[in-house]
This record gives C-alpha cells, sequence and structure tokens, in this order.
C-alpha cells in the first residue's frame, strides 16, 4: 500500500473515501469540494470508534466516513493510530482503491502536534491494514492501493515519514513471526539480518557454530544440539552520522522453534513457538528503522538463533555446559533454554560489544503472561532511570511495560547444586518471571541492564485495531527506536 503526505494546500485529490475525524461533542465540517446528503452529518457524537459511512452526491470523495476521537482530554498516540487503522480497515471492507485521511489543525493539535499525530496516523494506517497472506496458495490481494494523510505542513509531513519507517519495520518483526518454522530457521534468521546491512549505516557479521565453539559458548550449542538445524549467532553494528553519545547493546532471544527439548511441551499450541524468535526480531527490527532513521548512539544488536529439538544427542536433564565467560549451568529442565541462549549472548555482549546499556528482549516465561495477560511486558532494569525511560518509551508507541521486582532473594534461588547456577529455581519460590531474569543477572556484570519478558505481548494480544489476534505484533522495535532517540 503506498501511503503519502498531501498538504492542505493543494485541491483535494479524487478519492474513492474521505475519513474525518471528530473529537466528542464536536460538529463534523466537511471540507470544500464534498457534498453529502442533507441531514447526514446530524447525531454523530464524535465517540472513540464511533463510525458513520456517507456515501457522497457530489465533490471530490465517493463516500465519507467519520470516525469518533472521543473526549480531547483523552486523545493521544494510542488513540489516534487506533482510528487511522479503523480508517484503514473500512475502506478495505467498502471495496476502495484510495483512502485520504483528514488530519485538520484541531485534531493535530489535540493530538500532541501535527508531528507526533502524523507519525501515529501513518503508524496505523499501515499496521492496521498489515497481512500476512505469502504462504497462502490464492492470496487474496488487497484493492486498497493508496492512503494520503491530508494536512498541516512540514511537520506534520515528517511526522508521516518517520511513521511510516516506523511501521514498516513492525511489519518486517511480523514477517518473520509469522512464517512457519520450516520456512524460517535460524540460517534463514540470520540470512535476513544479513540483507539489512546497509554501507555507511548497518553492518553484519554471522557467527556459526565453528567461531562459537572458540568462544565458548556452550549453553547456546548446549540447547542446539538436539537439532539438525544448524545455530548462528548474530552481530549487527549501528554508527550514528555524528560522534556517538554511549555505545549501546540489544540483544534478542531467537529460537526460531522451541519444542521444550526433552522436556517436551504439551502438543496443544505447540505451533505458536514458531513465536518464540519474537525478540530476536525485534532487534532486526530496530536496525531495518536504523537504515533510515538517526539515533545519537552506536548500536550493537545480538541475536542467538537456534532451534529446541529431543533427538538423540539432545541435552538432557542433569546436564551442565558452560557459559562464554566460564560459568557453568545446571540444565534442570531443557524448556527453560531461552535464558541459556540469552546468557552467551549477554556474556558476549559484555566481552565484544563493552556497551554502556545492555537491553534484552525474550519470550521468556509463561508466568509473565500469568502476571500481566497480552498487553503489558514484564521489564526488570537495575537502574530507575533505565526503567523510567522504557516505560515511557513504550506508553508512546503502544507497546506498553510494567516494571516487576528482581532481588536478591531471586539471584541466590538460582544457584546450582553441582554448577554455578541453576537453569529454574525451586517450585516453592514461584516469581517465574523474575526467576529468570535473576538466572541472567550475573552475566551483565556491573553493565547497566534491562530485561524485557515480552512472551505475553509479542502475539495473542487484544485487537487494538493496528495490533492483535493470533498472529505475531512485532513488540519491541518502535519501542526500542524511541528509546534511542529519547534516552539522555
Amino acid at each position: 500500500m503506498n501511503l503519502t503526505h498531501q498538504p492542505l494546500s493543494r485541491r483535494l485529490s479524487r478519492t474513492d473515501l474521505l475519513a474525518l475525524f471528530v473529537l466528542e461533542g464536536e460538529r463534523p465540517g466537511l471540507p470544500k469540494g464534498v457534498e453529502v446528503p442533507p441531514g447526514a452529518l446530524k447525531g454523530f457524537k464524535g465517540e472513540f470508534r464511533e463510525t458513520r459511512e456517507i456515501h457522497a452526491v457530489a465533490g471530490s470523495a465517493a463516500r465519507v466516513l467519520l470516525l469518533g476521537l472521543g473526549k480531547e482530554k483523552a486523545l493521544d498516540a494510542e488513540r489516534t493510530r487506533r482510528v487511522a487503522a479503523l480508517a484503514v480497515q473500512r475502506s478495505e471492507a467498502a471495496g476502495c482503491a484510495s483512502a485520504t485521511l483528514l488530519a485538520e489543525e484541531g485534531f493535530a493539535e489535540a493530538a500532541g502536534g501535527a508531528e507526533r499525530c502524523g507519525l501515529a496516523l501513518a503508524e496505523g494506517a499501515l499496521l492496521g491494514s498489515y497481512r500476512f497472506e505469502r504462504r497462502k496458495s490464492k492470496p487474496k490481494g488487497r484493492r486498497l492501493r493508496a492512503v494520503a494523510i491530508r494536512g498541516g505542513g512540514a511537520e506534520l509531513a515528517r511526522g508521516v515519514g518517520k511513521g511510516a519507517v516506523l511501521a514498516q519495520a513492525n511489519v518486517f518483526v511480523r514477517d518473520l513471526q509469522n512464517e512457519p518454522a520450516n520456512l524460517l530457521t535460524p540460517r534463514d534468521l540470520a540470512a535476513a539480518a544479513r540483507k539489512l546491512a546497509k554501507p555507511g549505516r548497518v553492518r553484519c557479521r554471522i557467527l556459526d557454530e565453528r567461531a562459537m565453539k572458540r568462544l565458548g559458548m556452550g549453553l547456546l550449542l548446549g540447547v542446539a544440539r538436539g537439532s539438525v538445524e544448524p545455530p548462528r549467532f548474530v552481530h549487527l553494528v549501528y554508527k550514528p552520522r555524528r560522534r556517538a553519545r554511549g555505545r549501546v547493546a540489544l540483544v534478542g532471544k531467537g529460537l526460531t522453534f522451541d519444542s521444550g527439548g526433552i522436556s517436551i511441551k504439551p502438543s496443544s499450541k505447540m505451533d505458536e513457538m514458531r513465536f518464540d524468535m519474537s525478540g530476536a526480531g525485534a532487534v532486526l527490527g530496530v536496525f531495518h528503522a536504523l537504515r533510515t532513521l538517526d539515533v545519537p548512539f552506536e548500536v550493537h544488536g545480538l541475536a542467538a538463533c537456534t532451534e529446541n529439538m529431543p533427538d538423540g544427542a539432545a541435552t538432557k536433564p542433569g546436564d551442565i555446559h558452560t557459559a562464554m565467560d566460564g560459568t557453568t549451568v545446571e540444565v534442570l529442565n531443557t524448556d527453560a533454554e531461552g535464558r541459556l541462549v540469552l546468557g552467551d549472548a549477554l556474556a558476549y555482549a559484555v566481552a565484544k560489544v563493552e556497551p554502556d546499556v545492555i537491553v534484552d528482549l525474550a519470550t521468556l516465561t509463561g508466568a509473565v503472561v500469568t502476571a500481566l495477560g497480552h498487553e503489558f511486558a514484564g521489564v526488570f532494569a537495575t537502574s530507575a532511570k533505565l526503567r523510567d525511560e522504557l516505560v515511557s518509551a513504550g506508553e508512546e508507541t503502544g507497546e506498553r511495560l510494567w516494571p516487576l521486582p528482581l532481588t536478591d532473594v531471586h539471584k541466590e534461588a538460582m544457584k546450582g547444586s553441582f554448577g554455578d547456577l541453576k537453569n529454574i529455581s525451586g517450585g516453592d519460590l514461584g516469581a517465574g518471571s523474575s526467576a529468570g531474569a535473576a538466572f541472567l543477572a550475573p552475566f551483565v556484570k556491573d553493565v547497566e541492564w534491562a530485561h524485557l519478558d515480552i512472551a505475553g505481548t509479542a502475539w495473542g494480544g487484544t485487537n487494538r485495531d493496528w495490533v492483535g489476534g493470533p498472529m505475531g505484533s512485532g513488540f519491541g522495535a518502535r519501542l526500542l527506536v524511541r528509546w534511542l532517540e529519547t534516552r539522555k
């Protein structure tokens, strides 16, 4: 779908549908050049997500769609994204080939300013139209081919352009998530990362098994032993145009399929374990955006990619593996494999990248879904400053975080009997998400660090117009770009 900005100074182009956004309690008004039947606008209240479709009788639009924004004080980026997505979906349902979304000055100001409004409208329009049909023999195709966001000037246009880049990064992540595991192996995920390389912007290095063995990545290799698919380790690097204000490492869990290994999962919904690479997908999504956008930090993206399968060579409960930094780990449950691959990835970040701050993303625990459901990811941070920065970025992008505790009690519970650590805590402790974070904590040493447990938000969330349902959500990429832009 082609998304463009159209300034108000230009005459309204012919469009199949014109979307008008109306604040609650305000009277809808038509732009010059569009006529509807008498009384067609009456009685529209402007309540949030209220819609009314009207067939125009003359002018540049065949249809007019009224969309309610709700109360002005409640209007924010999230509501703007949602109504934009709804506008596109209604356009498609009506069989339109083109649509125009009118961002009048009052709407843009109420939504937080022209640039913020344009960004949210572009994100909502592109993400609300997302489909994954590439594996269907007869895809439905798309009639809606062109969407114009009309309004404002340079600021709104700048927001639309940036919103399009962020939405495309999210779509890139969703496409990776939604691929079946037989068509997205660790090598395929590494190949997708390699394609992100861009001269002068992004570099990519891929480590194979031999390179991982030389580095001593015994945890990652231990998880990979049960699969015929060889593991890969991705290292992406972005450097800003000006002198970097610091060095950031983003680390993602890249389990392209997780059967649980010897500690095999129940068969029900095991197909959803294609989404266990969502953390790595989000890291790649950040670099998809950084091919175009500029942030003031040197950014390193690390993704530990493997399958977790139960063949005769697979790790057995009770086995001990040694991490890259020399830490020994008792594997008491092979289905707690994500923390193992992240342990080596974090150790690599500390030793090879030497970052000022690390943020990792992982579909790590079912416990976080029990605690927070599908609308919030859990965040564990070593500083209040980092925690608050990430939470704020999540609020702005609609990829929301909720702080969870990580204490010495949780860390003590992860100490092993036969090795330095064990990969699950005792049954009496509970707090499974905190236990997972506690396992990771020793690998970051004294580097400022945050762990995002995205098991609930990566897929299966409530339908919020621009995201939701059984498919991947692309969670994390837009959040992290926002954080990189605003981090002090």
